[in-house]
């Protein structure tokens, strides 16, 4: 898989979700789980495919944070459960309630994408397991469809782009235009942008929009030339994003309309764009390059164990395995203690490669987005883009 096609594996089409979710109802009866020898972990990721990739990264980190408590949670050993979930939507119901009733998993550590994380979203719901998601950036997870036994630790949709705004008008970026695929992944993030940007004092000019996954930029890339804004906001990413880079410098824009984004617009696809990606602004919640102890110490143990260098993907799959186990320390190793176990994983301060950070009472992090450039190759850290950022958590019922 390219690095392009991996990157491109975190947005997806959303838009099946809600027709996942709006299937008929399980009748799936309350969990009753023994206090048994072990805690048994279902990981619901993608194995083959396209996004294949980004379930290996997120399973080595967890596993990464599972071996650096000796393979334990809170004292019991840990035995896991693998279940590819194939990027399937149709199929998330399905696999998810297989992990909960054949397998009787105690915790399902999933998904990365957002169609498949609506059908486990479901089961947990129904069903009272512990679900920890790693990646989909959904927002119905954390928002109108939050539940007391979920718990994100990635990132919701509109946090990237949320922490764009400020930035931009510090910089004199007052007039902008906004274009991304027209599906939920780009409609979430549009919605981050627009509340940061306005709200900093900037107009949003026009907002464009592709169908995805339509990559026939030129069209619009003539009408942003036409329209002269200070700046262009947007999300793309994977092949998509690439394409979209290597256009805006063809169309004589690279230079001219500073191009600003989402940090998924770079991840993965600066090779390939060459340098047509150089001073391209991204804001995102973690970067190789930060330098920080904790982040280095994650590297060298990270290519220690598995051979490879970690990414955001390695990173949120760690940091899932970091708020399990504070959970379990709390209660002893008795995750059927549900009200402690819930209260010690909302109270967690996650010391995380990324920068600490804490969960919302939606339960979705509240975390540091970094100013990125891209400098040769290189997404370069410039400092802290939005401090402590949180998702709105809008129709969350939690609290």
């Amino acid at each position: 898989m390219t690095a392009p096609s991996r990157s491109f594996s975190r947005r997806l089409l959303l838009t099946r979700g809600a027709a996942v979710l709006g299937a008929s109802s399980l009748a799936l009866p309350p969990l009753a789980r023994a206090q048994g020898s072990k805690i048994k972990i279902g990981l619901m990721l993608p194995y083959t495919g396209t996004f294949a990739q980004i379930g290996n990264a997120i399973e080595a980190g967890f596993r990464l944070a599972l071996q650096e408590q000796g393979g334990k949670l809170g004292g019991r050993e840990v035995e896991i459960v693998k279940l590819d979930d194939e990027s399937e939507p149709s199929k998330g119901v399905e696999n998810a309630s297989k992990l909960v009733q054949r397998d009787k998993v105690d915790v399902i550590v999933g998904t990365v994408h957002s169609g498949v994380q609506m059908g486990i979203h479901k089961v947990a719901r129904e069903s009272g397991v512990l679900c920890l998601i790693p990646n989909a950036g959904v927002h119905a997870a954390t928002r109108a469809l939050c539940a007391p036994n979920v718990f994100r630790t990635s990132f919701s949709n509109s946090q990237p782009t949320l922490a764009l705004g400020r930035p931009m008008v510090d910089k004199g970026l007052k007039k902008a235009v906004w274009i991304s695929w027209k599906y939920a992944a780009g409609e979430e993030a549009f919605e981050g942008f627009r509340d940061s940007f306005t709200q900093a004092g900037g107009s949003i000019v026009k907002d464009l929009w592709l169908p995805f996954p339509n990559v026939e930029f030129q069209a619009l890339l003539t009408e942003i030339a036409s329209l002269k804004p200070d700046a262009v906001a947007t999300m793309f990413a994977g092949a998509g994003a690439g394409k979209f880079i290597t256009d805006y410098a063809a169309a004589g824009l690279k230079g001219k309309i500073p191009l600003w984004g989402s940090g998924f617009l770079t991840e993965g696809v600066l090779e390939a764009a060459g340098a047509a990606a150089d001073g391209i602004m991204t804001a995102m919640h973690y970067s190789d390059s930060l330098a920080t102890p904790r982040n280095q110490q994650f590297r060298l143990d990270y290519a220690k164990a598995f051979k490879s260098q970690p990414d955001v993907y390695s990173v949120q799959g760690y940091d899932a395995g970091l708020l399990l186990i504070a959970g379990a320390k709390a209660v002893n190793g008795d995750l059927g203690a549900k009200p402690a176990l819930y209260k010690a994983m909302e109270g967690a301060v996650i010391d995380s490669p990324r920068g600490k950070w804490t969960m919302s009472k939606a339960h979705n992090p509240v975390q540091d987005f970094y100013l990125r450039v891209v400098d040769k190759g290189e997404n370069k850290v410039l400092g802290v883009a939005a401090k402590a950022l949180s998702d709105s958590g809008a129709g969350c019922k939690l609290a």
